[in-house]
C-alpha cells in the first residue's frame, strides 16, 4: 500500500477525518514554509545557519507542524519566514 492508498483508507474513518481537518492549518503551513525553503534552494542546515540554531532545531520545527505534537511560536515562524526572504502574514477570515 502506497502512501496516498494509506491516507485515504485513514481518512475514511470519522474519528482521523476530524483530527485531520482539525490540522488542516498547520499542514497549511508546513506546505507553504516547505515549497518557500525549496523555491530559496536552502536545506535545513541552511535555514538554521540564518537564523543562529542547529539544523536539528529546524527539523524539530518541520516535524512539529506535520505532527501537530507542538506549535511553534509566531516569533519562530516568522524567524523561519524571514531566514527565506519571506514576510508571514496572518490572517482572520469569517466562516
Amino acid at each position: 500500500m502506497n502512501h496516498k492508498q494509506l491516507k485515504q483508507k485513514a481518512l475514511s474513518r470519522k474519528e482521523v477525518k476530524k483530527e485531520y481537518d482539525e490540522m488542516s492549518v498547520e499542514f497549511n503551513l508546513l506546505k507553504q514554509l516547505l515549497a518557500a525553503r525549496k523555491k530559496a534552494g536552502l536545506t535545513q542546515a541552511d535555514v538554521a545557519e540564518k537564523i543562529g540554531t542547529k539544523a536539528t532545531a529546524i527539523t524539530r520545527l518541520e516535524t512539529s507542524l506535520a505532527s501537530g505534537a507542538h506549535s511553534p511560536s509566531l516569533a519562530t515562524i516568522e524567524k523561519y519566514a524571514r531566514a527565506l526572504g519571506c514576510h508571514l502574514s496572518i490572517k482572520l477570515k469569517h466562516v
